[in-house]
């Protein structure tokens, strides 16, 4: 038996109502104030109390594990926190030296797009069809609709490169043409092979002024 492990995180929904930990996902870039050097902070992601992070300041990185706690990452000797997952602060405390600074998100790469669309597909190999339609990509979550063994689920997924997961089911793509669904049934999975459809206002941009 195949054994998956998967660099996603794991925010129970209860925190994701009450802090919305999933904003500070992603890579944040400042200054800080004061001196004006330039700072970054990576979350990767997260995974109950902890998140895996990436800490860019003069010029090298360390990397670790930070401590979550509601809507603040501690590591080590720095703290940040997000309010609305566009901008977030970040404050340095170390030996009774203090030191802010202001961090802007940085923009998804264009490839996560690649994912927006409706994907459809069935597999000669299970006898299992698959569709997932992908409204909207916004950082780390995506609004999804998947429908598999009948029954249509919507709500947020999670956005990892070229990967959505969502509850039992994730959709992948290289090209962003073609694609696999997986899908979980008990201890059971599945894998349907799945082509994007093209959009539907594409091919009809006929002007019907009659």
């Amino acid at each position: 038996m195949a054994i998956v492990t998967q660099s996603t995180s794991q925010i129970s929904p209860a925190m994701e109502r009450a802090y919305h930990q999933s904003n500070l996902l992603g890579e944040w870039k400042g200054n800080w104030a004061g001196n004006n050097q330039a700072v970054g902070f990576k979350v990767v992601n997260i995974r109950g109390a902890r998140a895996q992070v990436e800490y860019t300041h003069n010029g090298h990185t360390e990397r670790g594990i930070g401590e979550v706690d509601g809507a603040t990452i501690t590591f080590g000797s720095v703290t940040i926190g997000t309010k609305n997952g566009k901008s977030a602060v970040l404050l340095f405390s170390e030996g009774g030296g203090k030191a802010s600074a202001y961090m802007e998100k940085q923009a998804q790469a264009a490839d996560d797009n690649r994912l927006i669309g409706s994907w459809g597909g069935y597999s000669v190999d299970n006898g299992k069809s698959a569709s997932f339609r992908v409204l909207s990509i916004n950082g780390k979550e995506a609004q999804v609709s998947v429908t598999t063994d009948g029954i249509t689920r919507q709500g947020t997924g999670l956005v990892y490169r070229n990967v959505i997961m969502f509850g039992q089911s994730q959709i992948a793509t290289d090209d962003g043409k073609n694609g696999k669904v997986i899908y979980q049934v008990g201890s059971k999975s599945f894998t349907v092979p799945v082509t994007k459809y093209p959009p539907a206002d594409s091919s009809s941009s006929v002007d019907r002024t009659a």
